[in-house]
């Protein structure tokens, strides 16, 4: 056995279907990251971690480097006040990071072939810690990061990253949602008598709203950007901004597994949702909204719904509607995956610092949905 580590800058530095074994059937595959290289946020630069074993591929994870601002977990009132010395200082709040997982995925991918044990998991990671670490610090990144490590993956990233002296902080949990239920009428009766009367009420409000599922949306790229925008104006949290091209080419690397749900009312597109769809799933991955017309049609409740009916319909047992907006999800009968974060500074003081600040804008002081679930993993 002849293990080597790299980081490589590209996707593309790995075969497709050596890539895709070892993540099998993850919907956010080889086609994904490549899709997001092409098209994604800027303000990113994208890596990857890998071990190979005599050139063949065992272990990988992806990594990307960035501006990082410290306040990105903040919402509400502290928000404002940050964005305010942002704009009069910016280098105070901002750091350079580079971190294992992706802006534009919910979880960290961690990978491994097949045949590697179990046994042997634990030590490749410690590899691919080690391998990015130093690449960081000849890039002159000060802070590593892991950003979203599935609650499946944390005993292994805890066993990799504890003697370096890491920093454990709750992520943005996965909403999902099971659906056992041989109806659309079967799911509204698992729910509450009270949420089950407000979703017939607002379903009744979608009455004049048409949907159309498209796999190319080039004749309507400008409405959807325009609706994405308006959606990150109204929202506090915010990692990545994803430009105009992002979607259509999202579009042609993930067909015929990705399509949009285009929401019209009469000839006006008032909202859209990216979907990723497979056999045993349903990622409901973006969504864009016209905020002046989303109480009139109850926009976000009704594209739910949708979303759930459409699942019932073909037999797709899993619904996973993304992160954030926690209540009204617990409400509609969602479980949550805890993710978790890590960070590790490279200069001691620093580190001493931010370990302060962590405890300020960690996620749970902002969302008790996350502050409850934090408490169950404890």
């Amino acid at each position: 056995m002849t293990l080597t580590a790299v980081v490589e800058n590209s996707i593309t530095a790995f075969d497709s279907a050596d890539w895709n074994r070892c993540f099998p059937s993850d919907p956010e595959n080889w086609a994904f990251y490549r899709a997001c290289e092409e098209a994604g946020p800027p303000g990113f630069t994208w890596y990857y971690a890998a071990i190979r074993d005599n050139g063949r591929l065992v272990a990988v994870v992806p990594a990307f480097g960035t501006e990082y601002r410290l306040d990105t977990t903040v919402q509400g009132v502290l928000k404002r006040i940050t964005n305010q010395v942002h704009r009069l200082l910016p280098a105070l709040l901002s750091l350079r990071l580079i971190a294992f997982g992706s802006p534009v995925a919910e979880i960290c991918h961690l990978g491994f072939a097949p045949e590697v044990p179990a046994y042997d998991r634990p030590a490749l990671l410690r590899r691919i810690v080690t391998a990015l670490q130093e690449f960081g610090a000849t890039k002159r990144y000060g802070l590593l990061g892991i950003k979203d490590a599935p609650a499946r993956d944390d005993g292994l990233w805890r066993g990799a990253l504890a003697p370096s002296g890491f920093t454990r902080l709750p992520g943005l949990p996965t909403a999902v949602l099971d659906l056992p239920y041989g109806s659309f009428d079967g799911y509204l009766e698992s729910l509450s008598k009270a949420t089950r009367k407000d979703m017939r009420r607002k379903l009744k409000a979608f009455k004049d709203i048409r949907v159309e599922q498209r796999r190319n949306i080039d004749h309507v790229v400008g409405e959807v950007s325009a609706l994405y925008e308006q959606t990150v104006a109204h929202s506090d949290l915010q990692f990545e901004y994803l430009p105009p091209d992002y979607f259509p080419q999202l579009l042609r690397f993930l067909a015929p597994e990705a399509s949009v749900f285009l929401y019209w009312h009469d000839d006006e597109l008032v909202a859209f949702n990216f979907v990723i769809e497979t056999a045993d799933r349903l990622i409901d991955k973006y969504i864009g909204m016209n905020y002046a017309v989303v109480p009139k049609f109850n926009l976000y409740f009704n594209s739910w719904l949708h979303n759930v009916r459409y699942c019932i319909e073909r037999g797709i047992p899993v619904y996973q509607s993304g992160q954030a907006f926690y209540g009204p999800k617990l409400r509609l009968g969602c479980r949550l995956q805890p993710n978790w974060q890590y960070f590790r500074h490279r200069n001691a003081a620093i580190n001493t610092i931010l370990q302060v600040v962590a405890k300020f804008v960690r996620l749970d002081r902002f969302d008790p949905a996350i502050a409850n679930l934090v408490k169950e993993a404890a």
